[in-house]
């Protein structure tokens, strides 16, 4: 009888196609949730980063919790509106972004969006001054004022602040026509909604002053 070794060619084959099909699918995941990963260690970054600009991980910590919170009021106010808004990207010494479809976005919702971030900054800015008041916590009356400037100052009427992309939005709403639409067409055009435009300014004013009272009250003297 003829017997004759089997060669594992197949087999091996056959692993090789398991290990290569693994390899793949990590690949596959790593580049759909590279940049997840990437957004998540970019707090932490940030915070290495500050801490060595503050000498203190406690404070860089509760710093970049307090960026991160005035990101989200961007992120949540635009999944509100249904915007596709992605999760906030932090920039060591330099704050977070988040990406916002803003396409075809009225006046009225560019303003919401644009002033929830600092709204929600500012809450969680009252929420630490609280804390470090009930506490007697030095680090944390600190961490309010910062957070307290850091607001205001992001309400500046400068472009790329949330502050020039509200009163741009009050621009745009005070000089724009209001369009009625039927089946999605465009059938009359209207006169301007000033009144949009008014309460948008009064939006902006009224936050920006409560975060610069805020931010004067919170000083280490604290009084006005």
């Amino acid at each position: 009888m003829d017997e004759r070794p089997i060669h594992p060619r197949g087999g091996l084959r056959h692993s090789l196609e398991r290990i290569g099909s693994v390899a793949l699918g990590f690949a596959i995941a790593a580049f759909k949730y590279g940049f997840v990963f990437a957004k998540f260690f970019s707090f932490f970054i940030s915070v290495a980063a500050f801490a060595f600009w503050f000498h203190s991980w406690a404070f860089a910590f509760g710093f970049v919790l307090m960026i991160f919170v005035h990101e989200m009021g961007h992120n949540l106010a635009a999944r509100a509106y249904g915007l596709k808004v992605s999760w906030p990207t932090f920039i060591p010494f330099l704050g977070a972004y988040v990406t916002i479809e803003r396409a075809g976005l009225s006046p009225w919702r560019n303003a919401v969006i644009s002033l929830a971030g600092p709204l929600l900054g500012g809450v969680g800015a009252v929420v630490i001054w609280i804390a470090g008041s009930v506490r007697d916590s030095e680090l944390l009356l600190v961490l309010a004022n910062m957070t307290f400037l850091l607001n205001a100052f992001n309400l500046l009427p400068i472009g790329f602040l949330d502050g020039g992309q509200t009163v741009h939005a009050a621009r745009e709403a005070w000089r724009m026509p209001v369009i009625q639409f039927e089946g999605g067409v465009p059938v009359n055009a209207f006169a301007p909604d000033r009144s949009r435009a008014l309460l948008i300014v009064c939006m902006y004013v009224t936050l920006a002053s409560l975060l610069v009272i805020g931010m004067l009250a919170t000083r280490l003297n604290g009084s006005l």
